[in-house]
């Protein structure tokens, strides 16, 4: 099954739940490469020397990886965790992520300020561009295994939102209305 994303219901019901508005609304990876997200399906069970990994790697120049566990019995803090991940935030450079096992949300948002959800799952490896407003949750199953990746050094602070006065946050902005 290829990458599924679609927009978001406004229900303040638990964040774990897919959020489907009725009916559903999808969202294709064409749409999703207009908002800078992209996206590659690799075997994950390869993944220590899979050479479509290396090649993506090195094309993109992410010299910087670990691997995190997301589980309660695994992630100290984890409920504090959860609701840090969730808060809606922006990075001044791209956040890379490869799910290894499990499943997971990214939430990003369209030109029009609307929640899309990104189903994540075991093999997904997805690039969201500095300066887009997104979040991220486990979904029902409360796990998820990830290769985090990074040009250079890992950078982990993230601005909440409100932050358009950054100057890559109007960068990215500028770059939806050229599209």
């Amino acid at each position: 099954m290829g990458l599924e994303a679609w927009y978001m219901d406004s229900s303040d019901e638990d964040q774990r739940k897919p959020h489907r508005l009725e009916p559903n609304q999808s969202v294709t990876l064409e749409e999703l490469k207009k908002l800078g997200v992209f996206h590659w399906k690799l075997n994950a069970d390869i993944f220590e020397t899979d050479p479509e990994l290396q090649e993506i790697r090195k094309e993109q120049g992410y010299s910087y990886m670990d691997i995190i566990t997301i589980r309660e019995d695994t992630l100290p803090n984890y409920e504090d965790k959860l609701k840090m991940f969730f808060e809606e935030h922006l990075h001044l450079d791209d956040e890379i992520r490869y799910i290894l096992d499990g499943q997971a949300y990214f939430d990003v948002r369209d030109k029009e300020d609307r929640w899309i959800r990104i189903a994540m799952r075991k093999g997904d490896l997805i690039t969201l561009p500095a300066g887009i407003y997104h979040r991220f949750t486990l979904d029902e199953t409360n796990y998820t295994k990830a290769m985090r990746l990074f040009v250079g050094e890992p950078v982990w602070k993230a601005y909440n939102r409100p932050a358009d006065d950054f100057e890559i946050r109007q960068s990215y902005v500028a770059s939806l209305q050229a599209s």
